[in-house]
């Protein structure tokens, strides 16, 4: 707690600000970095890579930058110390220790996040842990989804966009075969819809930029949980036509279906899915605008 004069038409006023002590949080703060680093180290080598988390580098950028913006706000929270916070730390340590113990990584990873929680709300109390909790839930993108659910979530998006390619495929005139995840052109290609191709990498970029998008451009909160949950069919659909131009473009160039041109279609792909998502945010500000003035 501090006090800070401030000046009111003209005449010096005294006012009690509170004042957090930031040399008290980077000691902790620190402790917390150097007891992940081993952790923190490893998920850097993941992101370094790992092609479906690339995004990883960026994610405690802005998470940090999005604190920044909030430092005004943040300085008008009188930090309390709340001692609930170090039973959330202890609960990350264990956590630590059990994932390190089992070879369990999301268990390790997550557990620095949980720790940071309890450091905040150790150091500042409820109030500041509230006001970091977007923050802090952007941070889970950083840490890649576990194998076994990694596993049952990309073979039913492997055959999905299959499954879309093939009746496309067939719409648009051209004979195919599918085989599960795998397609049969009529000139002898086949195109395997491998893990790459899921379509689980733009699907976490995507939702990761659905947030921020809404965070910066967007005051309400809804309309983030909102354009999350929108862009699982969003990039769901775009990777199923991602793969049905791939087996058109098989049916004159072969060899253009891969390599450079078919990662350049990947990237032209991501963007049309966020051109998506950005006039899914007007309809659904068209949509509240028309309701809300109707209610008024």
């Amino acid at each position: 707690m501090g006090t800070a004069a401030k000046t009111v038409d003209g005449e010096p006023r005294t006012a009690t600000v509170p004042v957090i002590d930031w040399k008290f949080v980077a000691w902790f703060a620190a402790l917390l970095v150097v007891c992940y680093a081993p952790v923190l180290y490893r998920l850097a080598s993941v992101w370094a890579t790992d092609e479906d988390m690339g995004h990883g580098f960026f994610v405690p950028v802005i998470a940090g930058y999005i604190v920044w913006k909030r430092r005004d706000i943040l300085a008008t929270i009188q930090p309390r110390t709340n001692y609930w916070g170090l039973a959330v730390m202890l609960w990350g340590a264990l956590q630590f220790m059990l994932g390190t113990l089992g070879a369990e990584l999301f268990l390790a990873r997550t557990a620095f996040l949980i720790s940071l929680a309890g450091l905040i709300l150790f150091t500042g109390g409820t109030r500041m842990l509230k006001a970091l909790a977007f923050p802090l839930i952007l941070m889970l993108f950083m840490i890649p989804i576990p194998a076994i659910i990694y596993a049952r979530m990309t073979l039913p998006l492997q055959k999905f966009a299959s499954s879309v390619a093939e009746t496309l495929l067939g719409v648009l005139g051209y004979p195919v075969l599918r085989e599960g995840n795998v397609i049969e052109l009529a000139n002898g290609i086949k195109l395997s819809v491998v893990e790459a191709c899921s379509g689980i990498r733009s699907l976490l970029s995507l939702s990761f930029l659905s947030l921020i998008f809404a965070y910066f451009f967007d005051s309400k909160v809804w309309m983030r949980w909102a354009l999350f949950a929108l862009t699982i069919p969003i990039a769901i659909t775009v990777n199923a036509l991602r793969v049905t131009i791939t087996g058109i473009i098989s049916e004159y160039r072969p060899e253009a279906a891969q390599g450079t041109l078919h990662m350049l279609e990947g990237w032209v792909l991501f963007m049309i899915a966020f051109a998506l998502l950005f006039l899914v945010h007007r309809a659904l500000n068209f949509v509240y605008d028309r309701r809300h003035h109707a209610h008024a």
